[in-house]
């Protein structure tokens, strides 16, 4: 059986993470790519617009898995025009991927689409997972849009022609890695300036997964044959923030953090040319389809994860 896993949209930070373990697990992998040559050159490249069939259709044949990662950064302020590319680079891209898988003799076994873990409501008091979960946008979190493109991002997926090709909605939390260009790095970074506390009062819900978990959880629903539809790739223990943030602390050895209002918040959000409902939103997400199948973390409470990334960095 073959072991190539194709990447779409693989040179960013969460897809240099799996091609890594991917490699380390000696799979055969190819990156779907706008521009090949960046990222990870050992790794073959081939060149894609995130629109349009092409060449890089004939990747699929025989394919085990592909994964589909593309689409814009939404760390950034939501203009129109930012607005407009982040949910058309997420439609279109599944749309002409699930055009390809359809046109396939010998189609991959398995896609794994990204979605998001913001997909759920904001709440402080209940756990969301994948079955009782409710969907939906709350003025209070000012995520509107964000519950729109993650929608519509999934039923893309799901309105796509692949009959004999499982599919999975990867409802991810942040994960937390030592590599550059995560959150973990923005929130220690943070953390030794001093800035490393409170925000807005500290009891939104942060859910969150280590690298390690996430890679794992990513190899195990690809031969997991009987799971389809969404599934929730978070730690079993999401935690308020202001809990988050004394961990990292005590783990950078920092004593103290200045707390920021959700004022405060917005306007370091305007300056930094993002949004502030990236870190307002309560987030209490579990991954009760993953346990309940005997999926095992490593790192299941943030403690631990902390520690083993500071250990490396």
């Amino acid at each position: 059986m073959t072991r190539r896993i194709v990447l779409a949209g693989g040179n960013g930070f969460i897809g240099r993470l799996l091609v890594k373990s991917f490699v380390a697990g000696n799979y055969e992998v190819v990156i779907l790519t706008r521009s090949p040559g960046e990222g990870e050159t050992a790794i073959r490249q081939v060149r894609w617009d995130g629109r349009t069939l092409g060449d890089w259709a004939g990747e699929f044949e025989g394919a085990h898995a592909l994964i589909n990662l593309a689409g814009r950064s939404v760390n950034c302020r939501y203009n129109a025009r930012n607005r407009r590319e982040i949910l058309e680079s997420r439609v279109q891209s599944t749309k002409v991927l699930g055009d390809a898988i359809a046109r396939c003799r010998q189609p991959p076994q398995v896609w794994l689409n990204a979605s998001t873990a913001t997909i759920y409501k904001h709440t402080f008091d209940r756990q969301m997972d994948e079955a009782t979960g409710e969907l939906g946008a709350t003025p209070e979190a000012k995520d509107e849009f964000s519950i729109k493109v993650a929608r519509a991002w999934e039923e893309t997926l799901y309105e796509a022609h692949t009959p004999v090709t499982r599919k999975v909605a990867l409802r991810t939390a942040m994960v937390f890695a030592a590599s550059k260009g995560g959150v973990y790095r923005t929130l220690r970074g943070l953390t030794r300036w001093g800035l490393g506390g409170t925000i807005a009062g500290g009891r939104q819900f942060i859910s969150w997964i280590h690298e390690v978990d996430f890679c794992h959880s990513v190899e195990w629903l690809i031969h997991r044959d009987d799971f389809s539809g969404p599934v929730n790739v978070a730690s079993p223990n999401p935690i308020p923030q202001r809990k988050m943030m004394r961990i990292i602390r005590r783990e950078c050895g920092v004593p103290f953090g200045l707390p920021a209002t959700r004022r405060m918040l917005e306007v370091a959000a305007f300056v930094h040319r993002t949004e502030a409902e990236l870190i307002l939103k309560s987030r209490r997400v579990v991954p009760s389809r993953l346990l309940a199948e005997g999926f095992q973390f490593r790192f299941p409470r943030m403690e631990e994860a902390v520690r083993e990334i500071e250990g490396r960095l």
